[in-house]
Order: structure tokens, then sequence, then C-alpha cells
């Protein structure tokens, strides 16, 4: 089901003095000033633990105060170019704490409606972002994130000669339909059109186990599950058009989602792909680890991840 797409009155963007997680700023504003929105900026001051040396412990006072003004100092640099630009602000903060914890707090009590934060989205050792605070915001808060590579278009692009597409991968379930509203709200904004997309896996044929055939597959049942899921985006899209937005509807085979999710996420037509997530840590992450982790870590495009709240457990929607 479609709901109304939400309002993003106040945007966050979380900075730490580097010009990579300045990258987001130009999106964030970008969204701020087409939605009427409010930006805020918000940089956390870690405390450091006191040095066991005599000599460096009686001048770590000095040197903390002096961290802290040298960020208060950059926090109103940042702001006075924005300001410059024409960007309504309504705050920039510094927190003190762990960066994701913090920050998280701050999203609750200020009653933020969406983050958007620069990410290296590398893979291996260099990963920067899971298990740190991208990935905290992503699994403990349920307001939209949206994650910007440096060096990627913007989140909300000058519009080209064809119509922007915003990417929505689905599974057929609540879980997956509950981004559409946040995606929504960022199609208006940039006048973009909704495109869901179904990947739908091959039904395998039963098979001699002593002569592997991994690619044989039921054409007809897969062809049948293929026009399922293709029904299933026609009714979600009839929605969205109720809604008097543009959008459309493809149901696709193919053996991996993240594959063909990225085969469709071409830069030259789609500007964001915007996905649902379980959000969950450890053994459990059940989206997050596995297609939004390869989607941020690998797509030519931001990344738009939302953790809906109170998503314990979904099911799939029956369609026929």
């Amino acid at each position: 089901m479609v709901h109304d797409p939400p309002v993003f009155r106040s945007i966050l963007v979380p900075l730490d003095g580097s010009p990579l997680a300045e990258q987001a700023v130009r999106a964030a504003s970008r969204i701020a000033q087409r939605g009427g929105g409010k930006l805020r900026l918000a940089l956390v001051h870690q405390l450091q633990p006191a040095p066991l040396d005599p000599v460096a412990a009686k001048m770590f006072p000095s040197v903390d105060a002096a961290t802290r003004k040298a960020e208060r100092g950059y926090l109103r640099g940042v702001q006075a170019r924005l300001r410059a630009g024409g960007t309504r602000l309504s705050s920039a903060v510094t927190l003190t704490g762990k960066p994701g914890p913090a920050l998280a707090r701050y999203v609750r009590e200020q009653g933020i409606d969406l983050v958007v934060m620069a990410t290296h989205g590398r893979g291996g050792v260099r990963r920067a972002w899971l298990g740190s605070v991208a990935d905290h915001l992503i699994r403990s808060l349920e307001v939209p994130v949206l994650l910007v590579r440096p060096g990627l278009e913007d989140a909300v692009p000058p519009r080209p000669r064809g119509a922007v597409q915003i990417l929505v991968p689905l599974d057929g379930s609540p879980l997956a339909e509950a981004v559409l509203g946040a995606a929504a709200a960022l199609a208006r904004l940039q006048d973009a059109e909704l495109t869901l997309l179904q990947v739908v896996p091959p039904v395998l044929l039963p098979i001699d186990l002593a002569i592997p055939v991994p690619s044989a597959y039921d054409q007809e049942l897969t062809a049948l599950s293929r026009a399922q899921a293709q029904d299933y985006l026609d009714d979600l899209v009839g929605q969205l058009k109720a809604k008097g937005l543009a959008a459309s509807g493809v149901a696709a085979v193919g053996w991996s989602a993240v594959d063909a999710i990225l085969d469709v996420a071409r830069p030259e037509r789609v500007g964001l792909i915007a996905l649902a997530t379980h959000g969950r840590g450890g053994l459990r992450r059940l989206a997050l680890g596995s297609v939004a982790d390869k989607l941020v870590r690998s797509a030519e495009v931001p990344v738009l991840v939302y953790r809906p709240a109170g998503r314990g457990k979904t099911k799939v929607r029956r369609r026929g």
C-alpha cells in the first residue's frame, strides 16, 4: 500500500570536519530548498581518554578546549557558506560522545525527518561506513538515511532532458513497500518518475543431481511468476499515479537481485535508488549486509535506505 509522502521539514547533515563529509551538504541543501525545509548541521566532539603521562595530562584540558573551539569555528564557516547560498538553517550544533549514538539521540530528540550523509561506500577493510556511523544510524533510526558517495551526481540533480528516475527495488513485502513514501516525497521535489523494480528468480527445473545444469529453469513457471510480479507492480503504480506521481513498474527475471538492480540503475537515467531494510545487526542483519549493503558500496548513484518503524517481521504479499 502506498501512503502519503512525508514532508522533509528538518534535514540533518552529520559532519566531521572533512571535505568528504561536506559532500552531503550540497544534496541536503537542494532538498531543503526545494521542499521548504530547514537544514541542521551536527558535529560530534569525541571525548578522548586523558593521557597517562603527567605532563601531557596537565595539557589535556587546554587541548580539548582548543579542539572544541576549532570545531565550533568550522561549523560557523559552513553555516556562513550555506546562508550565503540561500539555504535555511535552523541550527548547527556540536554534540559530545560516540558519533553514532550521539547523532541517533539528536535525531530522535529534534524530530529529524531525513538524514543525509556522505560515505566512502568501499568494500573490504576500507569500508568506512559499515559498522560505524552510517551503519549505526540505519540500524537504529526510523527515518530515511540518504547516503551520497563523493564524486557521484547530487541526490537531487538538475533535471536533464529526460525525467530523472528514482529506482525502488521491491520484493512483494510490506517492508519493501515502506520506502515508497520517502521515495515519492523526493520524486515530487525534483519532478522525477518512480520506477518500481522486482527481480524474479528463475524457477529451477528438477534435474538429475549427477548432471549439474545450474542454468536450467522452467520457462513456463518462471513466466507465470514474472506475470504475477508485474500485476503486483502495476497495482502499486496505479496507486502512485492516483496521487499525482509519475510511475512505472517492471518485473525482470534474474539470478542476482543486486546485479539486476545495478544494471538498471545507470546514472544517465537513474538519479537515486531507494529501498527499505530490516537494519538488523550481527547474524540477524537480513537486508543490510546483503542487498542494501552491496548497493551502497557498488551503485553509481546515491542510495536512500529506510528502516520502517516496528517492522520486526514481514510477510510477502500474496498475489493473484
